[in-house]
């Protein structure tokens, strides 16, 4: 038989509901969770008070949130099917022979357009709120004097020390952050006073300095001196370079490939760029599969009962699925899988086992 519309948007309804107060009490937890760790982190930070820590646990609860909106389908999606079957609902439905596929699909059509709001509108403004959080973050907690930009113009790092700041721009790196080619650093004294630049070829990051190659130093107060050799005083080290890059989750999805194209012709590697950005392709996907999973468990309840085999169940399967996802990103980001490989395999595996098993449960 056919579905009928009324009953499509019934289900639909129903699962929504349930999925978005499972996703309210998720964001709920990690607001309460980031607020005592950031309270932890400021108590003995100067200029911090509760309502700066109260304004930075808000701003990180989407991007959190983002990582628990999966189990949030699971379980919002297993609640939902388990009422519908407690209510006899799901029973009077396979009786006048609604088949688990017809059953299910408003629930996926459900999950498909949040994977899309999630894409198009939710990830930019979580991008957003992040990128605060992270200045906020590096301003009152983590006191960061580093900051790395790259931009089409190229590479930028900026370094404070108790003689001022420099600005370092270059426009190409090698290597993992080590080497600049055709290197810039502008000199600036306390109160931002500009003292002078130095002009190089290269620059090589050693401890405790840059190694500077076929040098030019100008300064406003002496007279331009070529060096083959320049040693730069710097503070800076490989991973605090590594630290101050921008996190993957605080770039926007529409401009996420620019950004790759930029890194890449910038000389760093985007690979983890990559990865997350078919991530958030494989969104709608994986939201899907947890429905499909989340159809596994309560189907078999509602047949054979057992309420607490089912909430076993689904924790094993979410741990199922974030160990494949976590596996998936190390095996990515070392290279040994592809990047699209890596982003949709989870998604991949989890939504054949669990259209195996719906298969078995349903015509087995």
């Amino acid at each position: 038989m056919n579905l009928s519309w009324t009953l499509s948007r019934y289900l639909g309804k129903q699962f929504l509901t349930v999925v978005l107060i499972t996703f309210a009490i998720f964001l709920s937890l990690i607001f309460i969770i980031e607020l005592v760790e950031l309270l932890r982190r400021g108590s003995d930070k100067p200029g911090v008070n509760f309502g700066i820590l109260f304004s930075m646990a808000l701003l990180e609860v989407p991007r959190l949130g983002s990582r628990t909106l999966p189990f949030a389908i699971l379980f919002g999606g297993m609640a939902a099917f388990l009422r519908l079957s407690r209510n006899n609902e799901l029973i009077v439905a396979r009786a006048a022979g609604v088949s688990v596929w017809q059953f299910i699909a408003p629930a996926l059509a459900v999950a498909f357009a949040i994977g899309t709001f999630v894409i198009t509108i939710y990830n930019p403004v979580a991008a957003t709120l992040t990128t605060r959080f992270g200045q906020l973050e590096s301003k009152y907690l983590e006191q960061r004097t580093s900051f790395i930009a790259v931009s089409a113009n190229g590479l930028w790092l900026r370094q404070a020390d108790s003689n001022g700041q420099s600005v370092v721009h270059a426009q190409h790196i090698d290597g993992r952050g080590l080497k600049l080619d055709e290197v810039t650093i502008f000199l600036y004294g306390q109160g931002d006073i500009f003292l002078g630049r130095i002009d190089a070829a290269t620059a090589l990051l050693k401890p405790g300095h840059w190694q500077l190659d076929d040098v030019w130093v100008l300064m406003v107060d002496d007279q331009p001196r070529h060096f083959e050799t320049y040693r730069q005083e710097t503070s800076l080290t490989e991973s605090q370079i590594e630290e101050s890059f921008a996190r993957e989750e605080s770039i926007s999805f529409w401009e996420l490939p620019h950004f790759i194209n930029t890194a890449e012709a910038s000389g760093f590697s985007a690979r983890r760029y990559q990865i997350y950005f078919h991530q958030l392709l494989a969104t709608p996907a994986m939201l899907c599969t947890m429905v499909l999973v989340a159809a596994v468990f309560s189907m078999k309840t509602s047949r054979m009962g057992g309420l607490l085999q089912m909430v076993l169940g689904g924790i094993l399967a979410g741990f199922v699925v974030y160990f494949l996802g976590n596996l998936s990103l190390a095996l990515g980001l070392s290279g040994i899988l592809p990047t699209a490989l890596a982003a949709w395999a989870p998604s991949i595996v989890v939504m054949l086992l669990g259209l195996a098993v719906l298969f078995h449960l349903e015509d087995g």
